[in-house]
């Protein structure tokens, strides 16, 4: 399939992940999780946007496998706290994926820093 055929396929002003991909603030690093007085260092891949229509900041994403965040969790939605060097934020742990990953998501303040202004520099 050519180029033009796939923008043919989306559509004229159909918005395609691509395009949302500049609203997504996010982190990608060495984080630590706080699980009730543990502490994890874990690898994390976070994502989050802001929901105009309730005025909240979604902020979620993934945690590396790791046999420590397994065994502490153990499989269950758990409460968290995680810390990145742009913050931390309270969160929870929800099912691992058929990888082990365990997906984190909070609301408000993430624990990264964001754009806060709306004006665009790659605009």
């Amino acid at each position: 399939m050519t180029h033009d055929q796939a923008d043919h396929l989306h559509g004229a002003g159909q918005a395609t992940a691509h395009d949302h991909a500049h609203d997504e603030d996010g982190y990608t690093g060495q984080a630590t999780l706080v699980v009730g007085e543990r502490e994890l260092p874990v690898q994390v891949e976070l994502r989050g946007h802001f929901q105009p229509i309730d005025g909240y900041y979604r902020w979620y994403g993934r945690l590396q496998a790791d046999p420590a965040v397994s065994e502490l969790a153990g499989g269950r939605k758990t409460k968290a706290v995680l810390r990145t060097p742009g913050g931390e934020a309270p969160g929870e742990l929800s099912d691992p994926d058929p990888w082990d990953r365990y997906r984190i998501m909070g609301t408000s303040r993430p624990p990264f820093a964001v754009q806060t202004t709306l004006d665009r520099a790659d605009v």
